[in-house]
């Protein structure tokens, strides 16, 4: 690790204009940067800490209705207070699935939507990675890339994002919302991460200096409560990944789908919404026939990127089971495996 300077702003906008200079990098909880400093995949010449802003720790009911949460707002925090958990039961799972305990209690919401991809290759100095190097090429496409990208890659990269978190947020239209050197300005969370396109070393549509300070989920989204799951595949049940995963939330009259949510994890470079299978799935009777059906919407234009054929049927099975599942209910304890298919006993409670 090479050295840094290391400034602590006292106000956003100077925590903007400190961070919007050439080589710098926010640090909160730090989960994922200093990892990627010891590693010599970054090597930021300047560290402006955020963890003393004021009112980026906060969570606020919105006066319209909905939830604004804070940037700074530890992820055990918000997944373990009991308002939100009920309200918005999907992304508490989902946040309790994502890595350790030690790990949730520091890691930060605007951290969780900034991690950076689990590809082995960037993470390997030694091996090209247009994401790390822009024009050195894409080690993955012709290695180790099983649990690479089924949707929206390109030859210029397979990788796929990591967050737990987002996948039920992007179902339930959060909004980010971000400081810059010209005032503030929210944008879905839908829009925020970037496909590789040519241009995979450009993630998100952050600009240099631009600080996450909240996310919005809107009044709307409490409304999927008493029927929302989030559903991961990982290959093992603790401190893994997700291979797939998918959060979807149904509103259910008379027995057919009055209003649907669903978005997948694990296939893509950014939180997947499905709004092809959302327009199936409105007005469809609620049944396995439904879920099939929004399945293969889906994952109607999902290719393989290398040897990862497999992942396309497992996130059909996902979706359906993720569907069946929020048809079900929402339990009235969080499962002993959150967001685990093997979390099928009723009443199961997660101490952690």
């Amino acid at each position: 690790m090479r050295d840094f300077d290391y400034i602590r702003p006292a106000t956003i906008p100077d925590a903007v204009a400190a961070a919007a200079q050439p080589g710098s990098a926010y640090l909160a909880g730090g989960t994922n940067l200093l990892d990627l400093m010891k590693g010599g995949i970054t090597s930021p010449e300047r560290i402006v800490d955020i963890t003393r802003l004021p009112e980026l720790d906060r969570v606020e009911e919105l006066p319209e209705g909905g939830l604004r949460i804070g940037a700074l707002v530890r992820n055990a925090d918000l997944a373990h207070d009991p308002s939100f958990a009920k309200a918005y039961p999907a992304v508490a799972e989902a946040l309790l699935s994502g890595a350790s305990a030690q790990l949730r209690n520091a890691a930060t919401v605007g951290g969780n939507l900034l991690q950076r991809t689990r590809c082995s290759y960037f993470y390997d100095t030694a091996s090209p990675c247009n994401r790390r190097e822009p024009g050195s090429g894409c080690s993955a496409l012709h290695g180790e890339n099983r649990l690479h990208a089924v949707l929206g890659w390109s030859e210029a990269c397979i990788a796929t994002h990591p967050s737990d978190f987002c996948v039920p947020l992007v179902a339930l239209d959060a909004v980010v919302e971000i400081e810059g050197k010209d005032g503030r300005r929210h944008v879905t969370l839908e829009e925020f991460h970037r496909l590789p396109g040519q241009t995979p070393q450009r993630e998100t549509v952050l600009e240099p200096g631009d600080l996450i300070v909240a996310v919005r989920l809107p009044a709307e989204a409490a409304s999927f409560a008493a029927n929302a799951r989030y559903l991961k595949v990982r290959e093992r049940t603790s401190y893994a990944f997700a291979v797939v995963s998918a959060a979807a939330a149904l509103t259910v009259e008379g027995g057919r789908i009055r209003a649907a949510r669903l978005a997948l994890g694990g296939v893509a470079a950014k939180p997947w919404r499905a709004r092809a299978a959302e327009a199936l799935l409105i007005g469809a009777p609620a049944e396995e026939a439904s879920f099939l059906r929004a399945a293969d919407a889906a994952l109607a234009e999902a290719t393989p990127s290398g040897d990862n054929a497999f992942k396309i049927e497992l996130a059909r099975r996902i979706v359906v089971r993720a569907l069946t599942s929020a048809l079900a209910g929402t339990p009235a304890l969080m499962p002993a495996l959150p967001a685990s298919p093997f979390s099928n006993i009723p009443g199961a409670r997660h101490d952690a």
